[in-house]
């Protein structure tokens, strides 16, 4: 997963040389799970064909003010695709578009939605050495980086016009990291390192047989997501689930029982700001584990249980300056037995999943919860998505992160 991630990309692309480069751009951003419109002008098409864009894209391409369609104009609204934009790439941009880019001149559908953008806006400067070196096209640029647009840097190398120099556009994959290193520089968890636990455990009988709760994981990834969308670092220490979750600041662990999760976290928690113990740990594992298959026609009386080793205790008692929130699930008396988990395990703050009939917390994409922290008053929430738990949850703890430091 990158920032990019869910990202609505208005990518302008002008008639210059450097545009056979923009169908790799387009692959580029749509792998990183972005959403692409592409508004052109009409030199472009000299360059690339609007089927291509559309095609990688897949997304209609807009080029001028109206769209005849069966002799009915259509107005292409360059306000609703500036409004609908996180964020606008304009590459290449000839010496002609910066000129029209920084006079404000909108003699096409590219300059018109450039003007009505209220998002970043990331120009990739392309034409030839001396057009690039003119006084008056750095005038243009100057004013451009100026008024707060992200002027991409032309590096050198071989032209179009067989000249080596600088005035190139900068390559694809480099536009993509540029931006990538931009919005995570802005990004309020950009310096911080969050280890969250995840899933249920499985504590084996037989070698084919064992014990666990339906916890599917759904809210420790969740939690994980969010966390990488603020650019955080994050180690998830996961037990069996069927989900997954990429991404370059991801540290990914895969465990199965109780004893596993507790020899990872040790190992890591030294080096994290934030822990989030969002797992459903067991709490009781066999004494031992039997080799071989049990029978069905065995008699088999009982099984001997001894408790697993409390991950959330041991962290509260060798927390450093780490900021431990807990979660739990009770039955009843649940908001005094979860501020008593606060008090007994040195927590920071405790989710308290509220188990109702309406919201069973396990296998289900929604939860309702409790938020506690310590030695303050319950805050209370409806029954919602867990992506959107995941939000308020790391919101309080963005602040208490904060008032902490």
């Amino acid at each position: 997963m990158s920032v990019l991630s869910g990202k609505n990309i208005l990518l302008g692309i002008s008639g210059g040389i450097a545009a056979y480069k923009i169908p790799f751009l387009i692959r580029l951003l749509v792998k990183k799970n972005a959403n692409v419109k592409c508004v052109i002008t009409n030199s472009a098409r000299d360059f690339i064909t609007p089927l291509t864009i559309s095609a990688l894209s897949n997304n209609p391409v807009y080029e001028n003010f109206t769209t005849n369609e069966v002799n009915k104009p259509l107005w292409n609204n360059h306000v609703e695709l500036a409004n609908w934009a996180d964020l606008m790439i304009i590459a290449p941009a000839t010496s002609n578009l910066l000129s029209l880019l920084s006079s404000g001149e909108c003699k096409n559908l590219l300059v018109a939605s450039y003007l009505s953008c209220k998002c970043d806006i990331y120009i990739a400067p392309a034409m030839d050495l001396e057009m690039f070196n003119h006084p008056s096209n750095k005038d243009n640029i100057n004013k451009l980086k100026k008024i707060g647009n992200h002027i991409l840097p032309s590096p050198k190398g071989p032209l179009a016009s067989g000249l080596n120099g600088k005035g190139r556009m900068l390559e694809p994959s480099d536009i993509v990291k540029k931006i990538e290193k931009k919005i995570l520089s802005m990004l309020p968890m950009r310096n911080l390192k969050v280890l969250i636990t995840a899933g249920p455990t499985h504590e084996y009988i037989d070698p084919v047989r064992f014990i666990s709760n339906g916890s599917s994981g759904l809210m420790g990834f969740e939690l994980a997501k969010t966390c990488l969308g603020l650019g955080a670092k994050v180690i998830l220490i996961t037990g069996p689930t069927h989900l997954k979750l990429e991404d370059e600041r991801l540290e990914l662990i895969d465990i199965t029982s109780a004893m596993e999760m507790y020899n990872e976290v040790i190992s890591k928690y030294k080096k994290v700001d934030i822990i989030i113990c969002a797992a459903a740990v067991a709490d009781y594992t066999p004494k031992k584990i039997l080799d071989k298959k049990i029978k069905k026609e065995s008699i088999f009386k009982n099984i001997v249980f001894k408790k697993t080793v409390d991950i959330l205790k041991y962290l509260g008692e060798n927390k450093k300056n780490q900021l431990i929130i807990g979660f739990a699930l009770e039955t009843d008396n649940e908001i005094e037995n979860a501020i008593k988990k606060i008090k007994n395990k040195n927590l920071d703050a405790i989710v308290l999943n509220k188990f109702s009939s309406k919201n069973k917390c396990f296998q289900s994409k929604k939860n309702e919860i409790i938020y506690i922290e310590k030695n303050k008053d319950p805050i209370f929430h409806k029954l919602k998505d867990k992506k959107l738990v995941s939000v308020d949850i790391i919101n309080y703890i963005l602040k208490l992160y904060e008032s902490n430091n």
